[in-house]
C-alpha cells in the first residue's frame, strides 16, 4: 500500500508525496491517522514565520492528531495494534534532570517535536516512540481526540494556575485554547468564569462552553484587579500585559499564547507591587497529557464542537488558508486522511 503525506519543502511551497508507509523502528509504533488539526503554529511553518530553532525543513507538519495503531516495532507490545491513541509531541530524552523531575517539556536534550522537527500527522501514517503513546478508550471519538494536544497545553496551564473551587477566574482569548480552558476550568466549580475576547461570536460560544460572563477587552479593562487566576490563551500583542492587570494583588497569571517579538511588555512596577505569580506554558509535560486524556475519557472536556471545517490531504492549501484568516466562524480546521 502507498502512504501519502503533505511535505512543506520550504516556506510557501508544499507537495503531496506518496510512497511506502513508514516502518516503525525498535520501540516505535505506527498509527493510521484518523484526524489532524491545523493550528497557527502550522500556518507559521507554512508562511516561514516560525523561529528557525523550532522547525526543520523539509517537514511533514501535524502535531495535533489522533489515530489507530497498525504496526509496532521490536520491543513494543503487539496488543497495541488496533488501539485508538494520541501521542505526546515532544521527543523528550527521559533521562535528563528536567525529565526526571517530570518537566518533560523542558528536556535539556534540546527541542525535538513531531510535526516540526520530525515527520508529523498531515499524512496517512505517523511513527512515534511507543513511550509517548496515550491509548484511548475503545469507544473514543477519534475526530474529537485530534484536539487532545491543545487540551494537554490547557491542562498544563490550569494545573500551573492551581485553580480552586469558588475562585474568580478569567480566560483571555476564546480560540481553541481558550474554549478548552473554559471547559476544563468550569469542571472545577469556579465562583466566576469570565472570558475576554474582542469577537462577540466567540464570547457567546464561551458561554455555551461553561463561562459565566463574556467581555470585550474594553469592558474587561474596568475589571482590573478582580480575578484570582487569569489564563491567557490569545498570544496577541497586548494580552500578556492586560492579563496581569486583570489579576488581583497576589493573584496568578498563566501565559499560554504564543507571542511574537514586539508584544507589549509586562509592567515590572505593577508586577512587583501586586506580588503576582506569572507562569508561562510552551507545550505540555507528560503529566498534563495524562490529565487531558483522563478528562476527555470522563467527559469533562469535549473538543468536538470546536471543529468547523474538514478537508482531505489534497485540500491542505485551502485548509491552511482558513487558519488565521480572521473569520470568527472558523473554528478548528481538520485534515482527515
Amino acid at each position: 500500500m502507498n502512504s501519502r503525506s503533505v511535505v512543506i519543502e520550504r516556506p510557501g511551497e508544499h507537495r503531496l508525496e506518496s510512497g511506502p508507509p513508514p516502518e516503525p523502528g525498535p520501540g516505535e509504533v505506527r498509527l493510521r491517522v484518523a484526524a489532524a488539526g491545523i493550528c497557527m503554529s502550522d500556518r507559521e511553518v507554512y508562511d516561514g514565520h516560525r523561529d528557525a530553532g523550532y522547525v526543520r525543513y523539509p517537514v511533514v507538519p501535524g502535531h495535533e492528531w489522533s489515530g489507530t495503531v497498525d504496526a509496532v516495532g521490536v520491543g513494543v507490545d503487539a496488543g497495541l495494534v488496533g488501539r485508538g491513541a494520541v501521542a505526546e509531541g515532544f521527543r523528550n530524552c527521559g533521562i535528563c534532570r528536567r525529565c526526571r523531575s517530570g518537566d518533560t517539556s523542558l528536556c535539556a536534550a534540546g527541542y525535538d517535536e513531531t510535526g516540526f522537527t520530525r515527520p508529523g500527522a498531515f499524512a496517512d501514517h505517523v511513527v512515534v516512540p511507543a513511550r509517548l503513546l496515550h491509548p484511548l478508550a475503545d469507544d473514543a471519538d477519534l475526530r474529537a481526540a485530534a484536539l487532545l494536544e491543545p487540551a494537554a497545553v490547557v491542562a498544563a496551564a490550569v494545573r500551573a494556575g492551581r485553580a480552586e473551587a469558588g475562585e474568580r477566574v478569567a480566560v483571555v482569548g476564546a480560540g481553541t485554547l481558550g474554549l478548552l480552558a473554559v471547559q476544563l476550568l468550569a469542571a472545577g466549580s469556579p465562583g466566576e468564569l469570565a472570558v475576554v475576547d474582542p469577537r462577540a461570536e466567540r464570547g457567546a460560544r464561551a458561554l455555551e462552553f461553561g463561562a459565566s460572563e463574556a467581555f470585550a477587552p474594553r469592558e474587561a479593562a474596568e475589571l482590573a484587579g478582580r480575578y484570582d487566576l487569569v489564563v491567557e490563551t490569545a498570544g496577541a500583542p497586548s494580552t500578556a500585559a492586560s492579563s496581569c492587570l486583570l489579576a488581583r494583588r497576589g493573584g496568578r497569571v498563566v501565559l499560554t499564547g504564543m507571542f511574537t517579538p514586539g508584544a507589549t511588555g509586562i509592567d515590572p512596577v505593577h508586577l512587583s507591587l501586586s506580588q503576582l505569580t506569572v507562569r508561562s506554558v510552551f507545550g505540555a509535560p507528560s503529566s498534563a497529557w495524562s490529565f487531558a486524556v483522563r478528562a476527555f475519557g470522563a467527559g469533562l472536556i469535549d473538543p468536538g464542537p470546536l471543529i468547523t471545517h474538514e478537508f482531505p490531504l489534497e485540500g491542505f492549501a485551502d485548509a491552511v488558508a482558513l487558519v488565521g484568516g480572521g473569520d470568527p466562524k472558523t473554528g478548528k480546521v481538520l485534515l482527515r486522511p
